[in-house]
């Protein structure tokens, strides 16, 4: 049984939350919904280690980072174990998500190191003469952190590490169908010299959550999860800071040029990793019409070799989606675009909560398939003929998470990263890649403000300037 971590201390309460694990459908483990009380108390702690923490030195932040990397690292496998229960996801990506965790807070320990400062000339206009100031960054205070269902862990540990870094406390609401690893995480960060109250991982309902979005006393609200619940938020948060890491159904352009066997394998990778379940979840492909049938042969036979099973053996590279609830949502889309016209060339059937990894084409933008975030194993494939027009087809939607292009020529990179309205492009690889000290992010509905620990930590900070007299 699994207790919450509130206010420094771990406890219990009389509200029982299940975890099922995806692929057996079996209850894993137990652990508490916060209540109010819980959800006060943690609060009341937070806003007490504001001071604690802005004075904290460097050295001690680092310090803590480091050990907690340390830490992950000396039980990864019990990490991973953990992930791949309660989120039904492959051993093996959840072995590379607590290696990327681990990755987060060394890179969070090195950016604790430095912190934003300036000296700035201020003597530009002749009222000014003989002054001059220093800019320097200071914590915001309490956050309020929202983390999402799909990588438990590290989405978690992009809010926890750089808030440590920039010196605020912060209360994380994990998922909850997936707050065991986060609050297996709280069990080592509490071992460490951060401060208690600077941490709470509460598992709460929706009605209690919610206060971590109206409350006025936190600063900043980070979120990642849906654009539904993310916009809805933004308009109940009053006056804090907020940051959406939103979704998307991220595009990807096959150019003439490209190498079409490194594009297909990639692809692959993109579409169907973690059944799809993925804010950058390669979902629509553009492929140039010269290639389109050599792309297709190379594609398919991956797709339909993908190996699944159960998700704690190594081999296993695809298995369940969260629950069922979203696998029949994934399938009516499927049906609804093959009832548009679209055509089936793998995949498409259901049965419980697994969904077949599916290829379709002869689909149209407006279908859900294309025009929303499918979040499921689901790739379409279009034809395009000019370059132009592939990035037009691509920029054709709501979303603007990250883009992938394979070409292996400089002016179409160039037109790429100048016309795409997207928060990343990335070349020669899917739209999927992310290092975690890059900045991430998106525009349009799928968010704004950016994570990667740098810059999540430039929202956890706020500027303050000191003007005095030279002489």
């Amino acid at each position: 049984m699994y207790k919450l971590y509130c206010a420094g201390k771990f406890l219990g309460t009389s509200n029982i939350l299940e975890v099922v694990n995806p692929f057996t459908q079996q209850i894993f483990e137990k652990t508490y919904f916060a209540g109010e009380n819980e959800f006060e108390e943690a609060v009341i702690a937070g806003l007490k280690a504001e001071k604690v923490m802005k004075n904290m030195p460097v050295y001690l932040r680092y310090q803590i980072l480091i050990s907690i990397a340390d830490k992950l690292k000396a039980q990864r496998d019990k990490f991973a174990a953990v992930l791949s229960a309660e989120a039904g996801k492959p051993i093996k990506y959840a072995l590379a998500e607590v290696d990327r965790a681990i990755q987060t807070f060394v890179v969070a320990a090195e950016e604790s190191k430095r912190l934003p400062a300036e000296y700035m000339s201020i003597d530009w206009t002749k009222e000014a003469f003989n002054k001059e100031a220093v800019v320097k960054y200071f914590p915001v205070g309490l956050i309020a952190a929202i983390s999402p269902f799909n990588f438990p862990l590290n989405l978690a540990v992009h809010k926890i590490a750089p808030a440590i870094a920039a010196g605020c406390p912060i209360i994380l609401k994990p998922a909850t169908k997936t707050p065991l690893s986060t609050l297996l995480l709280a069990q080592i960060i509490d071992e460490t010299e951060l401060p208690k109250g600077a941490l709470s991982v509460l598992p709460m309902d929706r009605k209690t959550g919610n206060r971590l979005v109206t409350d006025e006393r936190f600063t900043l609200l980070t979120f990642t999860g849906s654009p539904e619940v993310g916009w809805a938020m933004k308009k109940q948060a009053g006056k804090k800071k907020v940051v959406l890491e939103l979704g998307g159904n991220a595009g990807v352009i096959v150019s003439q040029s490209a190498d079409v066997i490194l594009a297909a394998k990639r692809c692959v990778t993109g579409a169907f990793a973690y059944s799809g379940q993925v804010c950058i979840h390669a979902q629509r492909i553009f492929i140039h019409e010269s290639i389109f049938d050599l792309f297709v042969d190379n594609l398919l036979p991956q797709v339909k070799s993908l190996r699944t099973g159960d998700t704690i053996d190594i081999s296993t590279d695809f298995s369940v989606m969260i629950d069922q609830e979203n696998a029949i949502r994934v399938e009516s889309w499927i049906n609804e675009a093959v009832a548009g016209g679209a055509k089936i060339l793998t995949g498409g059937k259901r049965s419980g909560n697994f969904v077949e990894p599916t290829v379709l084409t002869h689909t149209h933008k407006e279908m859900k398939v294309n025009a929303d975030e499918v979040f499921g194993p689901v790739v379409t494939l279009s034809k395009f003929s000019d370059f132009e027009e592939a990035v037009a087809m691509l920029n054709d939607g709501k979303y603007g998470l990250q883009a992938g292009v394979f070409t292996n020529a400089l002016n179409e990179m160039n037109y790429a990263f100048y016309h795409i309205d997207a928060g990343g492009v990335i070349i020669n690889d899917i739209p999927t890649f992310r290092a975690d000290h890059m900045p991430y992010g998106g525009i349009k509905d799928s968010g704004f403000g950016r994570e990667g620990v740098k810059y999540a930590m430039h929202d956890m900070l706020e500027s303050k300037i000191l003007v005095k007299n030279v002489f």
